[in-house]
């Protein structure tokens, strides 16, 4: 999580929820090809349960690109 200047054992918050983040979701599939399928753009953290619920349905992708997106823009985790 260096692009968010967090450190080792620093807690991340999931990007749906706010609990602690364990999965790193790809937004877009990995198997759905593509150059930028590890940028960060396409990368967000999620716990378990959000990524359980939203991971690889594609009726969240929108709602997943437009969360990840804001906190690309903010810069932050935590808002």
């Amino acid at each position: 999580m260096d692009y968010f200047d967090y450190f080792g054992d620093e807690y991340i918050p999931c990007e749906t929820c706010n609990s602690k983040a364990v999965d790193i979701h790809h937004i877009h599939a990995r198997g759905m090809g593509g150059s930028e399928k590890d940028s960060i753009e396409n990368l967000m953290a999620l716990c378990r349960q959000c990524h359980i619920k939203y991971g690889d349905k594609k009726q969240y992708i929108e709602m997943l690109k437009l969360r990840h997106g804001y906190k690309l823009t903010s810069g932050s985790f935590n808002n």
